[in-house]
Formats: structure tokens, C-alpha cells, sequence
């Protein structure tokens, strides 16, 4: 999840590859650090906006390591307890993959009886959540346009 006042989809496009830093939940964490992989396909779900949907896809470039803005005083987010040798949150590396012509807002996921067990909408709040394979289907398939078929993590 992403708020798009802080960063977009668009910020994602024009970085090319972005650091996925800033999680500060510790089941967030865990599949940062522990289940999220290279090749790993996302879909980046804008949660701020006042249309909460997903707007697309992206892969991992890079697998769970120490988010280094925990250390870093002049980050938007340190934590002083977190340091190079005690690392306490992680991050990945994305690559934005592909627009949905038209997001799939929350409202169209949560009128799908076959999606009512999503994090997305039982856990609202969780910024890195598992998608299993049908509820990416289900999504993509809603999101008509799409350059491919492509809120979260995949695996």
C-alpha cells in the first residue's frame, strides 16, 4: 500500500526502482524480511486517496534487507533502536510493471463475495499483505485494460 500524496504510482514509473521503505509493523516486516523474494509480482493498491484502489503492478527486484532510513536521523522514519548491526525493519526493492487502465477501487473488491477473507479488507490497515492466486486473478480480471495481467504480494 501506498498513499499517493506521499508516493504514486507515477513516482514509481519515473524512479524506475524504489525502495519499499518506511513499514513499521512487525507482521508488515515479517514478509518483507522473510517471504517476499526477487521476481515476486505486487500489485501497488493507493490506500490515502479518496478512490482507495489498485493502480498496478510491480515485481521485486531485490529481496528483503535492513531498511537503512530506520538508522538514519534525518529520515522521515527513524527508530534509534534499529542500527546497521541490529537491523529491526526491512525493506524491498520494486520495479513498476504495469498501469491497470482502470484501478480497481476497494468498493469493487469488497462487492466480490469470493474476496471477503482478503487482508485488504479484514486487516485494512496492513501495508505489505499475501494475495493467493485467486484473489490476483479475481483483481486483474476487474482491472479490464491492463497492459498485462498482472495489494500486494504474490508468491
Amino acid at each position: 500500500m501506498t498513499e499517493p500524496e506521499s508516493y504514486s504510482w507515477d513516482d514509481l514509473v519515473n524512479d524506475d526502482v524504489s525502495e519499499w521503505d518506511g513499514v513499521r509493523n512487525f507482521q508488515a516486516r515479517a514478509y518483507l524480511r522473510d517471504e517476499i523474494s526477487e521476481g515476486d509480482r505486487v500489485l501497488i493498491y493507493h490506500s490515502g486517496s479518496k478512490a482507495k484502489s489498485i493502480v498496478g503492478t510491480a515485481v521485486v527486484v531485490r529481496g528483503g534487507y535492513p531498511d537503512s532510513t530506520a538508522w538514519d536521523p534525518d529520515s522521515d522514519h527513524p527508530v534509534p533502536k534499529s542500527t546497521p548491526q541490529n537491523p529491526v525493519w526491512f525493506m524491498v526493492d520494486i520495479r513498476a510493471d504495469a498501469r491497470l487502465a482502470q484501478g480497481v477501487t476497494l468498493e469493487e473488491i469488497k462487492a466480490v463475495p469470493a474476496l471477503a477473507d482478503m487482508f485488504l479488507i479484514t486487516r485494512p490497515r496492513l501495508s505489505v499483505q499475501p494475495v493467493d492466486v485467486e484473489a490476483w486473478e479475481l483483481i486483474t480480471q476487474m482491472g479490464p485494460g491492463s497492459e498485462r495481467t498482472a495489494l500486494v504480494v504474490h508468491t
